[in-house]
């Protein structure tokens, strides 16, 4: 009666490659075919012939083995560079390429077994606590800027818009009167705050078509500022202003 040798379980023919490579300690980009292929056969020979799928890829991989053993015995092929092709560079090819994924699959696995041992925990602050906004420092918000500044920039703005307008136009009459609302320009101030984030007032003021919607954007970037809800700030005396989205913070009290 035979003795009963329990083999060493491979996912495929290329794993047994590797194993057979490493187990040698040969170089992977000079694989001593003839070697390896004798070792690997043995391993294919004691396979359980019971399952003809997985035996299949190993009688696949083994016929390629033999055709590599036997063109590694002929003069070697030359390609269209004039340079002698190894018929072993498809199969090293491949073993690299299994190698990288098989390494990946361990890198995977190592990380499903660390999520498993995470754990979540749903925030406990309270709602009214969460949404809490600290007060307006007005004083803070305005230190280095005075609406005397502010005022000044104004003015500027609004010589500009004066000097931009036609003599001769100007004497028509409006045919209907244009009327702003304080609150629709503190949106659209807003909405520019959400676009541009930080971005100059004197540009703001220069950018609105008439008298009027200078006078109104300036009393919203006033409001808004009040409200805490954007910040200025001024380099120098003679700098220009420059209008920032403020950062709200939430406060955690012990």
């Amino acid at each position: 009666m035979g003795i009963q040798v329990k083999l060493q379980v491979f996912e495929g023919p290329l794993d047994l490659l590797l194993h057979l490579i490493d187990k040698n300690k040969v170089n992977i980009y000079d694989i001593p075919i003839v070697e390896i292929t004798r070792q690997y056969l043995e391993y294919v020979n004691q396979m359980d012939k019971q399952d003809l799928d997985v035996v299949s890829e190993f009688l696949v991989m083994a016929a390629t083995l033999l055709d590599i053993k036997t063109k590694m015995l002929l003069p070697k092929e030359v390609n269209e560079e004039g340079e002698e092709q190894d018929p072993r560079d498809e199969l090293v090819r491949k073993l690299l390429e299994y190698k990288m994924y098989k390494y990946m699959s361990y890198e995977l696995r190592d990380r499903e077994i660390l999520a498993e041992r995470s754990f979540y925990k749903p925030s406990t602050v309270p709602p009214e606590v969460a949404k809490y906004e600290p007060p307006v420092n007005l004083d803070e918000l305005l230190a280095d800027v005075t609406l005397s500044k502010l005022n000044e920039i104004f003015k500027q703005v609004m010589k500009r818009q004066e000097e931009k307008v036609d003599p001769i136009r100007s004497k028509f009459r409006n045919i209907e009167k244009e009327e702003v609302s304080l609150g629709d320009k503190i949106i659209y101030v807003r909405d520019y705050v959400k676009r541009n984030h930080v971005f100059s007032f004197r540009k703001l003021l220069e950018s609105q078509h008439s008298k009027m919607h200078i006078i109104v954007s300036f009393l919203a970037i006033l409001e808004l500022m009040k409200m805490g809800e954007i910040t200025i700030q001024q380099d120098g005396t003679f700098e220009d202003i420059i209008v920032s989205k403020r950062k709200l913070t939430v406060s955690m009290h012990s």
